[in-house]
């Protein structure tokens, strides 16, 4: 009733636009005709230095939040807060988002498939590295010295030549398998849709050249070459998590949102 009475003119009832001071039929100044602000939009509120994680949706759309306002956060499969029961990727109970001395951390609790973090920027990495690009999962691994000596006999084993390497990466298949496996020339492997050494003409979620695993002075790194995706490293121990992080639990991708 408050908010009727700004838009209907005293003398002739007729309607009065907001924000106007006559009624433009009748020319009668109208009281209270300046009605304020639009209301703020009322809903749950995030608090100040804490964090919510936003899922992700086709096209980088934002879908729902979970707000992390607790000590601790778990979130899985069919265990905890923050659930998602149909990624059969997950399990039961898979990770937890909890704060210590104000910092917002990730465990991984123990899953199968792990936790994969956005790169940063060039990341240092050792042997045994989980990576992600596009939909491709891979794996960092030293090359062992081989055996290059005879058999008792005196004969030698006949097969296609070795070239020395650094190290090699190794795709991942469903189930754990092994498919592609690419030694490292010149120290790098190059990984994308096309021209590289390791390419995935089909993966639709892959850039031309997407990532590249390099050995130089300071020791095996994981380089994006600003891809349009990212490219996500599994998370080992504990990991702090920053305002605009990116992360994969299962097929879910979630960003990480901090209010100052």
């Amino acid at each position: 009733m408050e908010q009727a009475r700004h838009y209907v003119c005293y003398s002739c009832y007729s309607p009065v636009p907001a924000g106007h001071k006559f009624c433009g039929k009748c020319g009668t100044a109208v009281e209270n005709a300046d009605v304020g602000p639009d209301p703020s939009y009322f809903g749950d509120m995030q608090i100040p230095g804490k964090a919510k994680l936003i899922l992700i949706k086709g096209e980088g759309m934002d879908g729902i939040s979970y707000h992390l306002n607790s000590t601790d956060h778990m979130a899985g499969r069919t265990e905890g807060a923050i659930l998602f029961t149909e990624d059969k990727w997950l399990s039961p109970k898979h990770a937890n988002f909890y704060y210590d001395d104000g910092k917002l951390m990730l465990r991984d609790e123990d899953s199968v498939n792990g936790v994969f973090l956005c790169l940063r920027g060039p990341t240092p990495v050792q042997s045994g590295a989980v990576f992600m690009a596009g939909e491709q999962v891979f794996r960092v691994e030293e090359v062992v010295p081989y055996d290059d000596s005879p058999e008792n006999d005196g004969t030698y084993f006949f097969a296609s030549p070795r070239r020395d390497a650094s190290f090699r990466v190794v795709q991942i298949l469903e189930g754990g398998g092994s498919g592609m496996v690419v030694h490292a020339r010149e120290n790098q492997v190059t990984i994308g849709r096309e021209g590289g050494d390791m390419n995935f003409p089909n993966d639709p979620y892959i850039s031309g050249r997407h990532v590249k695993v390099q050995y130089g002075r300071e020791g095996l790194q994981l380089i994006d070459l600003d891809s349009k995706n990212g490219t996500y490293l599994r998370a080992s121990g504990e990991q702090e998590l920053v305002h605009g992080d990116y992360l994969f639990l299962g097929r879910q991708l979630l960003r990480v949102e901090i209010t100052n």
